[in-house]
């Protein structure tokens, strides 16, 4: 078949191997054996663990996860994805302490699509830690990756991601109803997706 004039190919993924990010108070980068007691701190949080898909979690199952999650730093194949450790970097006390960690997951290749979310220690919310290292991965996605389309899939009563959704401009593009269930219940899935032209075209601040 001949190729259309000014009909574009289709699109190529160039297989990653992920370096940390800096940002002006974070560094995102892969988990180490080191990071279990501050990710045990909030995973073995039940308020925490309210919008996830798993049940507050033993500093044994967290060794176990992180064990398994400091071996993923290549994005190549769908369903390659991340669980990166949020260090703070500021000078004090607390600088060197996880005090969450990033998900980001290669959902498509041939579309070019991932899929981020985040996990904040209640302690350090509302101070727009997830906001820099949401902002930080999705730039990753559009500039280093680039990638097309980048979305999250959230429990739309989780007010505090919705509005995180909102800060990085995310559009809410599906509610499903009761479409999972979960922890002896039906929840609701929402999802909030952003592209690479939107993200481009935002105001740079």
């Amino acid at each position: 078949m001949v190729e259309s004039p000014g009909v574009p190919g289709p699109p190529i993924f160039v297989a990653h191997e992920f370096a940390a990010i800096h940002t002006p108070r974070l560094v995102l980068r892969v988990m180490t054996s080191r990071d279990v007691d501050d990710v045990h701190r909030y995973m073995s949080n039940p308020e925490v663990c309210r919008y996830l898909l798993h049940e507050p979690r033993s500093r044994e199952t967290v060794a176990e996860k992180i064990a398994e999650w400091s071996r993923m730093k290549r994005l190549a194949e769908v369903g390659d994805d991340l669980q990166l450790a949020l260090e703070l970097t500021t000078p004090g006390l607390e600088a060197g302490r996880v005090i969450g960690h990033l998900y980001f997951k290669l959902t498509s290749i041939d579309d070019l699509t991932a899929e981020i979310g985040w996990t904040l220690h209640p302690d350090f919310e509302g101070k727009g830690y997830a906001t820099e290292a949401a902002e930080s991965m999705l730039a990753y996605s559009f500039t280093e990756l680039r990638l097309h389309r980048v979305i999250a899939e959230l429990d739309p009563h989780n007010g505090a991601s919705v509005a995180l959704c909102r800060r990085l401009g995310m559009r809410e593009e599906a509610l499903f109803r009761e479409d999972l269930w979960l922890k002896g219940e039906w929840s609701d899935t929402g999802i909030h997706a952003i592209l690479r032209a939107e993200w481009l075209a935002r105001p740079s601040s």
